[in-house]
């Protein structure tokens, strides 16, 4: 069990260090929304074992994105990444919570970078995008209790 954990951990550590060498822009960064020509702002590197974004938006930008791509529709190559648009299985906030929390096949359990604010703010944003219209938010209380 033990062994699992750390074996999860480190390989949970190793997609978030490759996540973070490809992050884009945080849109929490970000003073206003007007566009401009000037050239893109540096990436938004978290320091630590935490990521440093707040909003579900940003997270999902800088975090989820390597791999469920920007527009949520997954990918197919050297993995499979489902796709997060129209997808029917975040309808029960209870799923995307525990996999964010807990990990699930070659998912690593990004859960353990965020707080539980974090957790509910990324979980809330996929049910609210991409095609998906799951408008019950996700609480920090409910992230904290998917928590194994």
């Amino acid at each position: 069990m033990i062994g699992t954990r750390v074996k999860r951990s480190s390989f949970a550590m190793l997609a978030v260090c490759a996540v973070q060498w490809l992050a884009l822009p945080s849109s929490d960064a970000q003073s206003n929304g007007a566009q401009s020509s000037a050239a893109p702002a540096p990436p938004v590197f978290s320091p630590g074992f935490r990521f440093a974004e707040r909003g579900g938006e940003s997270l999902y930008r800088n975090v989820c994105s390597a791999c469920h791509m920007m527009d949520g529709k997954g990918a197919s190559g050297a993995g499979k990444y489902p796709s997060l648009a129209g997808n029917s299985r975040l309808e029960a906030a209870g799923y995307p919570l525990h996999v964010v929390t807990n990990g699930l096949h070659g998912m690593p359990p990004l859960g353990a970078f965020m707080s539980d604010e974090q957790v509910a703010a990324v979980v809330t944003y996929v049910r609210t995008h991409f095609g998906n219209d799951y408008q019950d938010a996700v609480t920090a209380d409910d992230a904290k209790a998917a928590r194994r």
